[in-house]
Parts: C-alpha cells; structure tokens; sequence
C-alpha cells in the first residue's frame, strides 16, 4: 500500500493591419510564498497525502526526535549527492527527513514539499494521491526508519524515545500461581466504542480485571487442571513520548458496513498514568504525561481530510490571538454556566464545603442536586458514565476509601478542574496542573496551532475540546513526559542543534528565494504599454490610421503599473525628447475599422493600477483634440463600426450579382445615413436574422426605424446589411420568406458534368440552385438538359468533383446542398451506379502502403460488415491471394496509417466513414502489446574509431584493463548529427512491456551483432530515430518500452560505449568541440553530462569550463544548428529589446531560442589563445548552398538526376553492412552538408528504396490542403508518367505534383528489397 517505503532507493479584435497584436507573453514563475506571521511553515498536499503532512509534521514538533535526527552526520548516513552512485551506502529516508525539517525551521516559505521525501519512500504519483490511515502510515515509517539506521549510531531511535512494554497476567484463583507475558509496543490502540474517553478505556484495559469462571475456565500449568482465575493487564515500561491510536472505525455485522465512531470521547491535557502501571510505588511525576499533539480526521470511513492540533514546545512559532468579545453577555452569569456544565467544578466544590474529609458517595449524589437542582444521572451519566467511575478515574482529585463507599477531596493535591466552553451541546472536562493554565488561558504559556497542510492558525487550547466527538474528531494523541524539560537555549531558536550543512544549505536557498521574489515583484508588476504617437496618424473613414507604417507610429513602452500617471507622463516626455504643447494620454482601442480613442486619462497622482490600465493597454498620446487639424470624435457612442454592405448589381454578362462592400459608419449614426454613402436615392434595408440552426432569414427595417442608430438596431463590426434598390426590385434574389446567400463567394448555379460516357451533346451543363435545393431535382434536371436516357434516372448518382479532377463520394438523393456540405457554384459529376444508402459505405481501395490520387479502385459496402470481410472483398477485387494481408487506414497526407488491428469489429465501430481511403498491406499484424522495431547502429567516427566499419568492431577485444575499445575518444563515442552513419541492422518484433534492457540483448541477436565484442546491454547507448539522425535518448534500461512511449512506427538506433553510464533524469548527455587555435575546425567531439535541473546559461558555461578545466569568463560556447549550418551563441543573458528601452531577462537553454536537448553538439571556444565567430569553412559553403537552393539557380546533372535509378546492382538485397544513410551521390534524397560535410537525410532511407513522395493531400469534401515540405528537399522518382519511361527530376516542391507515379513494384528487381511497413 505504502510503495517500496521499506527499501531503501539509491537510485486580435480583428485580422486587419491595424490590430491589437498578439504576444506570446511568458509569465514568470511565482516563487514560493514566504511565511505568514505564525511564522511556522506548513507542507504542500501532493493530492492525498495530509495524513502524511499530519504526522510529519508531529515528529517535527517532537523536538528530542528532530535532534536526535539531526545528530546523525553525513559519515553515518552518506550525502544525498551520491544516491545515484551504487558503490555508497545512503540512506536516504532519514537524510530526506533531516533536510525535510531543517526547510520547515529555517526555509523562509509558506510551505515545504514532500515530493523528494515520498520519491524515497518508492511512491509513485498513484500512492501521493490516495489517501491512507495515519495509524498504519505511523507504524510502517517507524520500522522503515528502525531498518534504515541499522548500523548507525540512531539505530535505537526509536525504540529509545517510543518504546514500551505490557504485563500481561493471569493469577489462579487456587494456588495463587500468575503466569506473565510481556508484549512491546510503540503505540496504545485504545476502543473508542462504548467508552467515555481516554481514562475511561484505560481503566478498562488496565485496571478491571477479566475473570475466568463457570464455562470459560482457565487450564493452570501448577494444578494441572482448569480453574477459575482472572486476567488483567498493566504497563510495565513507559516511553517518553506516548502515542494512543483511537478505535474510531468499527463494522456493523447487521448491515455488514464499516462506520465511523462518532460520540464522545474525551481526552484530558495531562494525565497520570500511575493507576495503570504495574509499579504502584513510582511517583508520580514519573507517571505524568502532557498532551502535544492531536491528529484530527474530518469525514467519513471512506474518505476524509486530516490536519493536525499542535503544541509548540519550543516556541518557535508567533501565537497571537485576538480576543472577540460578545456584546450583552454577563460574564458573571457565563461562569456560573460554565461552572454547571462541568461537574469536576461543581463536585470540587461541594465537596471542598464539607468540614469531615470524607462523605458516603451517596450523600455527595443528593448534595449534587441540592446544589444545582438535577441528578448526576440525568444531567452527567450519559456523557461521563456512573459517578462512582468518574470519581475513580480522577483519582489525581478525590480521595476514595477502601471499599470506596466515601469520598473526600485530595488535600496534597492542588489540582483544579476548569472546563472549556460548550460546542453543539456537548459538555466537556480537563484537568490542568498548577504550572499550566487550563481552557481560559489566563496564565495559559502553551502555544497551540492548527496545522492544516499549507496553513498554520494560532489556537487556543480550549478548541481541543471540540474534537471530542462529530465528523471531526481525533483520531490520534501524542503525550510526552511532563519530565522532559527543554534547555533555556532552545526557545524561540529554530537554528538549535541544526547541522551546520543544512544550515549553509537553507541559508542559500532563503538568499535565493529572496532574489526570485524581488524578480517576480518587478516582473509581475511591470505591463507592456503600447503607445501609439498622435503626429504619426491621420483621421479618415471614421477613425484613426498611421500615416506612414504601424511600427513607425507604435512604440512599446514596459512599465511599472505601481508608478503614477504623472510618472508615465514624464517617462513619455523623456522618451519623445521633444513635444510641443500639451500632452494628453488618452486609452485607445483598434478596431477593425481602424484606432478609436475612448477614455482620457486624468489625475497625475493616481497609479496605472488605480486606473485600471491593463496589461498590453493601448495609449494615445496626443493633444486632446485633433489629429492633423481634424476635430476627433472620443467615446464609446461614436465607436466606428466596419459594416459589410450588399447589394445587387449587374455583372459584365449582364446578370444580377451580388457585391459587397465594406463601409464605415459610427455607431450612433442613424440607419438611413447609409442610403447616402451609397448613393442610392431610396430603397429598402435588410438586417440578418438569426433564426433557428441552419437557417438564414433577412428582415427589413421599417420606414420608422431609420431614424434608429446602428447600435439600436444591433448591428456588430462585421454585421452585413443588405441594400435593395426599390426600383430594382424585381431583380432581387431574396425568397418570400427572406432566405437569402450570405457570401459574396456562394452563387445560384451548380456545374454538372457528364462522365456517364455515353453520347451527349453537351459534356457539361449548369443547373440553377440554392443550398435549399435538394440534390435529386439537380440530378433529375442535368440528366433532362444532357439529354440522357431516362433509364439513368434510377442508375446514376452525382459525385463532387474536386480542383485536381477526382471523383469524391456520391451524394444521397435526398440531401440538399448544405446538408451534403456543397456551396452553389461547385462542380458535380453525373456518373453511373446509385449513391450508396444510409446504412452502407462508399470506400476508395488500394495496394501498398500509399495511393496515388485517382488510382485507386471503389466499393460499396454495408457498415456493418467487419474488418476480415471487408479485406477479403477487397482481395478479390484485386485478385490477390493468401492471408497475410492486413488493412490500413489511409492519413491525410496518403500515407499509410494505423492498422485496423481489431478485425472482428465492424467498420461503423472503428468510425470508418464514406470517403476514407483503405489501403491493403502486405504482412500479417502482430499480436496485441507487440512492436515491430527497426533497429539501426549508430556507427561513430572518433579519434580511435577512423577508417573502422561495422565489421572492425567485430575484432575488437577487451583491453588488458578490461575496458571495451570500441569508443572513440575518452567518453565520447562522436557527434550525433557530424560524426556518426547510420546502418541498418534489422527488425525486432518484442512486447510493450519489455524493458529497454531486454531490447538490447534481443538486437546483440541480430547477425550484424551476433559477432560484436559488447560485453552486456549495458554498454549501449539507445536513441529514438527522428528525422534520419538519433534524437531522443532511452534513460533507464530498467523501464519498459510502454513507458518509453515508442510508437509502432518508432525506430531505435544502438551506440556503443565505452563504459557504463547512468543518467540521472535531469542529467542531459551533449557533444562538446573544442576549437584549436588559428584554425576553422574542430577536434573531435567529446561527451559530456550536464545538470539540466535549473537550464541557465550560466550553469552550463560553468559545467563546460571544469570539463575542459578553464577559467569560465575566458571560453565562449554555442550551438550548432545542422539544418542552418550556423553556431547559436550562448551568453549569460538574453537581450530583448524595445525601442529606446532595455530590458534583460535570464534565459533558460531548454526553451526558446535554443531547445537545448540530448545529442547537441556544443562548440567552445579558449579566449585565452582566440576570439573569433564558431563557423568553420564547411559551415560557409553551407550557408552559400542554402542560398543557391533559395534563389532556384543550383543546377544538377543528368547524371546526377538518373543516379537513383534502379539497377541490377542495386536491387540486389543489402547486407547490413551496407544498409546506410545514403550520401548525397547515392540518395533519392539528399541536401547540403553539415559542418563536417556529412549529408542530412529526414528519413533513414534503406538500400534500394525510393525517396518519399510528395503529394498535395485532400480533406472532407474535395478541398485539398498545401503539404508542408523542406523547403530544400530533391526528390526524384523513378517511373512511367502518360507512358514514357525515365526518371523524373524535380528540383523543389512546387514543381512536384499529386500526379507523378510512383515506381512500378510489379516487374522491377527491387521490388521487395525492402521489407512492408511493420503492421504493429
């Protein structure tokens, strides 16, 4: 339940050009919030984990257990530094203790996290949260701490402070003769059921004894024969520190469910345990014990939330609590209530007016309801049981005879009973000792406060009593000795006893927690202003516009909104150097039809936060008058709307057509103004209508709504209104009922073309319709004008036809056009075959792992049909046999997909739809959870592995130190993307739940391997294949491939080592190069790990400094950037600038602009023998290829065209040997050299194999969409296109088109040279 805590771990408004921009802004992370003014840190809940933070945060007020802790040095429990390191023994649970509760003394910080604390208990996200008992959390982290100081000098920790022992006994009533047992304990577990409280169990447990009598007879060992005799129990030994679980969960066998208790129990502050012990001769003081704690659970069985009730020994915290008066209560009278309500009080007080000591128990029940008018059983017996047990119980305070008949009140015994107040009627006691005050807290020293996670609050020791009984109630108590007493130096000190390495090490991280909140403070309340310069602009068409450009007319200002208005004004004045006249800011807003200006801002004194600016405001700054000698209209009322107005016109064929055109009016302008923008003399005006979904209705305004402005009427920016001429009503285009197009793109016409291949006069025809019209008229009507034999009218359907030819999907009959998603003015073709029904599918089929547009065959088939018979359909379609065939659905950019792997399940439950494209693959699936892994081997070209192949490592052998010599310089097998070659080696097929390890040791299987001199797995280095070069590294060979997150289409590349490595996972592996002096190229790369935890700059030129063992203010670093063949420098500080104001932000290597990652190569520079830029030659020419690329003036070869052609020698199947990335002579796809001149390829590309081919995809409905492709990609395809034979050479995407044919596989030798895609 609790993970492997027992072991321990080692290891805009608008898209036009005037609006607001939008900025990708970072927010800065808040640092932690630092404590409030109990000056006590609380601990963050992980989701579930509050009865952790409860205990946790006990122990830590248990301060003779904090430094008993903190007394075991580093040379006992070892440094958390070298966990990751298997030769040292740490023990990790109590070093992440210490450093727990030196962050909650000394961390300056609302709250402490436990996430390290539970990631050494094993725990994983599930455990943190899921709630679990705190009773059983108590038990379990007591013996995993006893096991982890085995062998220390704390190996007794807690056996010391929590220990006690049990005397069990049964004494025969024959002989006498009593038999012992003793039992251990670390914690009572006391029943809660049918008790009063504390005392009251105690008694039970301790005191009464259990007899053995009649048919339950006790068999002793002395008489050798049952007999009766009597059980009991006493403590033998007591600890320092007492801990009583409560019994409050109990099961009800008559309804058979688990129940919380939930009466009261009462529990008092101090209690003398001397009753219980086996010891009647101790003193008592020796028997005293003090509440301290109080673990509190809210809720029910299944569920709940714990805080906790602490007592601050120590002092450490600020308790201060602000006294509430309640207006018109007597105090006098309220004592005297809370005087009847506890009969500890009131029994004292009878009895202390007695002049004889002692008085029959009888008498003291009748003097009782003489004194306050009730019985003891009506008023007391419910909640604190027979007042003969009461008085026994508090035995500290009467004094009972013999055979406890009387009772007298204990002379030597000060106590006085006080009560606390009543909550919810229910009637509490406690007993206090003269040293301490009691609930009132007049004399009262004892600090308490409610921990509840995060937040500490200040009580009073009278709130104890409220969780006595409820939903929220204890659950756990924590006495200490009243012995132990504290040294004078440990109050109010938390730094006592702190190792002086937790001490330094707090004390930095409060310095820097410090900084971090003076950066937050300032970025936090620093806004970007956007000032936009009144002499830059002009007003016309309603609103303001720059005269030159928008960034000349804009600056960016970043300001603090804590500042003054008056502030802000003079930081412009200073900013614009020169102004002349009054300068008056006023917020603006862009719209679309431009810059309105709305509000003036007034009152130099008032912050921008008074003002309400916001972040990314937009500010006019100006005269308060005009712009450019023009009056400007302010005010949300004149707000400029950008209207788009239609009307009808006639177009150059002499039809009616519809125009728009967008217009600017302001909003408190009246309707009929647009009559005389436009020039029309009179006419009609027509607003749009929402009116039910799918419909559009146009509605005029009424000759006496004219007068009624824009707003009034509704209309929005982007609101289009639509102009009739009344004398040109006739050549309207609305309906009766006001349904009208509203696109200026949607027309009254469809083309329909004829591809029925049968005579006809006219091949394609133009059919008048709305999106209302139904497609079986238009199918109906085209067959009529083509003069079609009226047989088609029930063997025929309609298909859209999409920009490049092809047929889409037919409609159903009775579809309109917007149900179909067809615009007017779309192109169908009538063609043979009815349109499948509702309940079948129309699918496009074909062989491959792709498809060529227009190349592929059609089915209709019923939905409900599965997957097994839809492939065998399609199999006999074609004509191919066997079984080892599987389908693919085909992905937007006609690629195969992913397989269909449950082939019993229909098409409709695998959301197969009319349309998709399936495409028939050779190779059977693999079986559910299996991967099918292409494996490569990542060949490195160091120093020591120059001229080596794949066939060299075979030979080597270990050396006679015993380290494999198959690594290149020392720990650095070479650069990822300069230095290695990737040769294919083989597939694998294995389990997702394999682990990476046993990936390893099934590829050293493969034959290229089999030969390899790799002494385990683990001398391997494992990368994701992404883009033709390795890119994400496999950490933790422990894990399995499920949690590695590889795809069915991931492919892995292997790399030698030279040793063992472990990576820590915020470690990151990367390529350093150092540059020699006076030359332009680099010594071979070397590996090196780096701390990525924080990601500055800063951290990382200090990491490479101590590599190279240099001084870091004299190297310079960057990163190389293969794509761009260009060196990214990376200094300490990023500089964004706006104009004429800096500002510098510390930047972070894993975000933008460097996305630092495993695999970078990193270039350094010795300022002490050079000073000069990263590029080398290579990178020059690389720079001048792209630029050749760019500008379309390279040039090939003819040869060089045809060199990807297919020849015998080629298709021949490759060794592994000679399975590589292919270099740019040899490749299909190629592209300019790197830094070392070694090829980019996006793809491993495998021997004999064409490149990818490039296609522009479709979507839904025939529209196609632009691939996105490098923009320096040659492809060459070797093929027949309109039957002429010979390669086809394009030199950039946009001259390679979705019709190039792809090679013909039928006939050729390298047709199976390489494997079908793996299904799985």
């Amino acid at each position: 339940m609790f993970g492997d805590l027992f072991e321990e771990d080692c290891s805009s408004v608008s898209n036009n050009q005037y609006g607001k921009r939008k900025k990708l802004k970072t927010k800065a992370l808040e640092p932690p919030a630092p404590r409030e003014f109990t000056k006590l840190s609380g601990i963050r809940n992980q989701g579930g984990t509050c009865y952790l933070n409860s205990l946790l945060q006990t122990l830590h007020f248990t301060p003779e257990f904090r430094e008993a802790l903190f007394s075991l040095g580093p040379e006992e429990l070892g440094s958390l530094e070298e966990k990751n390191n298997p030769d040292a023994k740490v023990r990790i649970i109590p070093l992440q203790l210490q450093r727990l509760f030196a962050q909650l003394l000394l961390l300056d910080q609302e709250a402490a996290s436990t996430a390290d604390l539970t990631d050494s208990f094993g725990w994983t996200s599930n455990e943190e949260m899921r709630q679990h008992d705190v009773q059983e959390l108590n038990r379990i982290l007591f013996s995993a701490l006893e096991t982890s100081l085995v062998g220390t000098s704390g190996h007794d920790l807690i056996n010391r402070l929590y220990h006690g022992t049990i005397v069990n006994q049964i004494v025969c009533k024959e002989c006498k003769n009593v038999s012992e047992k003793q039992e251990d304990f670390l914690d009572l577990t006391v029943a809660v059921k049918n008790m009063s409280g504390l005392e009251d169990a105690l008694w039970n447990m301790y005191v009464e004894e259990e007899v053995f009598d009649s048919d339950n007879l006790y068999h002793c060992g002395a008489c050798d024969r049952l007999v009766e005799a009597a059980k009991s129990a006493k403590l033998h030994k007591l600890p320092p520190f007492l801990t009583v679980s409560l019994l409050r969960f109990n099961f009800d066998f008559v309804k058979c469910e688990r129940y919380k208790e939930t009466s009261c129990y009462t529990f008092p502050l101090r209690i003398n345990l001397k009753p219980f012990c086996e010891q009647s001769d101790l003193d008592d003081l020796e028997c005293m014990y003090d509440l301290f704690s109080v673990i509190i659970h809210e809720g029910g069985c299944y569920g709940g939330h714990y805080h906790v009730y602490i007592k601050d020994v120590d002092h450490l915290g600020n308790w201060q609590l602000q006294e509430k008066s309640k207006p018109g209560v007597n105090s006098e009278d309220h004592q005297n209530e809370e005087e009847i309500d506890d009969p500890l009080r009131i029994l004292k007080a009878v009895l202390s007016q007695e002049e004889n000591n002692l008085i029959p128990v009888d008498q003291l029940g009748q003097k009782l309801l003489k004194k306050i008018g009730i019985s003891w059983n009506k008023k007391y017996r419910k909640q604190y049981g027979p007042l003969r047990k009461f008085l026994q119980r508090h035995s500290q305070v009467f004094l009972l005879s013999s055979d406890e008949s009387a009772v007298g009140l204990l002379k030597s015994c000060s106590l006085e009973a006080e009560s606390g107040s009543q909550r919810k009627g229910r009637h509490v006691f406690q007993t206090r000792t003269p040293d301490s005050a009691g609930f009132n807290g007049k004399a009262s020293c004892s600090h308490w406060f409610d921990i509840n996670d995060s937040k500490v609050q200040p009580i009073e020791e009278k709130d104890i009593e409220q969780q006595f009984q409820g939903k929220e109630s204890a659950y756990m108590l924590f006495y200490r000795k009243s012995q132990l007493q504290r040294p004078a130096e440990a109050r109010a000190n938390p730094r006592h006893k702190v190792p002086r390495h937790l001490l330094d090490e707090m004390d930095a991280a409060n310095t820097e927690l410090q900084t971090e909140r003076a950066e937050y403070d300032s970025t936090n309340n620093n806004i970007e202003l956007h000032l936009h310069l009144g002499p830059h602009y002009h007003f016309f068409n309603g609103a303001l516009h720059p005269v030159v450009s928008q960034t000349e007319s804009v600056w960016d200002l970043t300001f603090d909104k804590r500042k003054t208005l008056g502030d802000l004004r003079q930081s412009i004045f200073q900013l614009l150097e020169s102004w002349e006249g009054d300068m008056v800011l006023s917020v603006a807003k862009p719209l679309p039809a431009g810059l309105h200006i709305y509000q003036t801002l007034d009152g130099d004194g008032l912050t921008l936060c008074e003002l309400d600016i916001a972040d990314e405001e937009d500010i006019f700054v100006w005269d308060g008058v005009e712009v450019g000698g023009i009056q400007i209209p302010t005010g949300s009322d004149c707000e400029p709307l950008l209207l788009n107005v239609l009307h009808l016109a006639t177009s150059s064929e002499g039809r009616p057509q519809l125009t728009e055109s967008p217009c600017v009016f302001p909003a408190n302008a009246e309707v009929g103004s647009v009559f005389t923008a436009l020039a029309v003399p009179v006419g009609v005006v027509f607003i749009h209508k929402p009116e039910s979904a799918g419909e559009e209705h146009w509605a005029a305004i009424p000759k006496e709504d004219m007068a009624k402005t824009f707003r009034e009427q509704g209309l929005r920016n982007g609101s289009a209104i639509l102009i009739q001429d009344s004398s040109k009503e006739n050549n309207s285009l609305l309906t009766k009922q006001g349904k009208w197009i509203t696109s200026v793109n949607e027309v009254n016409w469809v083309q329909v073309k004829n591809f029925c291949q049968l005579e006809s006069e006219e091949e394609q025809i133009t059919v008048s319709a709305t999106v209302n019209t139904v497609v079986f008229d238009i199918r109906i009507k085209a067959i009529k004008e083509l003069k079609l034999m009226k047989e088609l009218a029930d063997s025929s359907c309609l298909r859209p036809v999409d920009r490049n030819g092809k047929l889409l999907c037919p409609v159903p009959d009775s579809y309109t056009l917007k149900e179909a998603e067809l615009k007017t003015g779309s192109s169908l073709g009538l063609c043979p075959g009815r349109a499948p029904t509702c309940s079948q599918l129309f699918l496009f089929f074909a062989v491959g792992s792709s498809a060529e547009p227009g190349t592929e065959m059609e089915i209709i088939v019923e939905e409900t049909i599965s997957v097994r018979e839809c492939l065998k359909i399609m199999l006999e379609k074609f004509g191919l046999p066997g079984d080892t065939w599987h389908l693919r659905k085909m992905d937007w950019c006609y690629e195969a997909g992913e397989p269909l792997c449950e082939e019993d399940a229909t098409l409709r439950e695998l959301m197969i739809r009319s349309g998709d494209t399936l495409l028939l693959v050779e190779g059977k699936l693999l079986p559910r959870g299996f991967l099918k892994v292409p494996v490569w081997w990542c060949q490195p070209r160091g120093p020591a592995a120059q001229g080596k192949s794949l066939r060299d490592w075979t030979s080597c052998a270990p050396s006679p130190g015993g380290v494999w010599g198959a690594a290149s310089a020392p720990g650095a097998p070479g650069d990822m993307h300069e230095d290695t070659s990737l040769r294919y080696l083989g597939d694998l097929e294995i389990s997702e739940d394999a682990t990476l390890a046993e990936l390893k040791s099934q590829a050293l299987t493969l034959p290229s391997l089999s030969e390899l001199c790799i002494p385990s797995p683990a001398f391997l280095r494992a990368w994701t294949v992404d883009g033709g070069r390795p890119g994400r590294l496999l950490r933790d060979s422990r894990r399995q491939l499920r949690e590695h997150k590889l795809g069915r289409r991931a492919e892995v590349c292997l790399e030698p080592l030279q040793e063992e490595e472990l990576l820590g996972p915020q470690d990151m592996l990367l390529r350093t190069r150092m540059r020699p002096p006076g030359e332009r190229v680099y010594s071979p790369p070397v590996d090196m790990v780096w701390d990525a935890a924080r990601g500055t700059a800063s951290s990382l030129r200090q990491r490479v400094a101590d590599f190279y063992s240099l001084p870091a203010e004299k190297i310079e670093i960057a990163k190389y950037l293969p794509d761009k063949s260009e060196w990214l420098p990376v200094s300490n500080w990023n500089q964004q600038t706006t104009k004429r104001k800096k500002k510098k932000k510390q930047d972070n290597l894993l975000g933008a602009p460097y996305y630092l990652k495993d695999g970078d190569t990193i270039g350094v520079q010795n300022l002490l023998v050079e000073d000069d830029d990263f590029g080398t030659v290579r990178d020059d020419a690389g720079k001048e290829n792209q630029t050749q690329l760019t500008l379309g003036t390279r040039t090939r070869k003819p040869s060089e065209c045809g060199a990807a052609t297919s020849s015998p020698a080629q298709g021949r199947l490759a060794s592994p040997t000679d399975r590589k990335l292919p270099s740019p002579s040899t490749s299909a796809v190629s592209d300019s050299a790197g830094p070392a001149g070694v090829p980019w390829a996006p793809h491993p590309v495998r021997a004999g194999t064409l490149a990818p081919r490039l296609r522009e995809p479709r979507l839904a409905g025939g529209r196609p969409v632009r691939t996105q492709m490098p923009s320096r990609c040659v492809v060459t395809v070797q093929g027949t296109v309109s039957g002429q034979a010979g390669p086809l050479c394009h030199r950039s995407t946009q001259h390679i088109r979705p019709w190039a044919a792809r090679a013909d596989r039928a006939g050729s030798a390298g047709a199976r040279q390489t494997p079908p895609p793996h299904p799985t």
